[in-house]
């Protein structure tokens, strides 16, 4: 198993911030089942005023180039993101086509 932290900002306004986990309360069957069929087994997003932080638990399968072709080829994961992007801006210092960024662990106490 293989885990991977991600962030993101939310556009910082608070009736935007309130629809965009209201369409996290239940997300389409479509985009479950892309996320699942990827090789991740858990996934959950955390927030601090607008700062997301997502937590993805995956198996030896996954891998971001595969899921990002499947989700190019996926009609719903595009409504999804197209949606979704209304919420969402970039992390200052991304690059302009990053919206999730990876992070990188610093710390572990083992």
């Amino acid at each position: 198993m293989h885990k991977f932290l991600l962030i993101l900002d939310l556009v910082d306004e608070e009736t935007s911030i309130r629809q965009y986990e209201d369409y996290h309360k239940q997300i389409p069957a479509e985009i479950d089942q892309s996320i699942r069929a990827s090789g991740i087994t858990q996934m959950e997003i955390y927030r601090y005023a607008n700062r997301l932080v997502m937590e993805i638990i995956a198996d030896e399968t996954f891998s971001f180039e595969a899921k990002s072709k499947a989700d190019e080829e996926n009609e719903a994961v595009q409504a999804w993101e197209t949606l979704m992007n209304q919420f969402q801006q970039r992390i200052p210092g991304s690059k302009p086509t990053e919206k999730w960024v990876l992070t990188k662990r610093i710390f572990s106490l083992n």
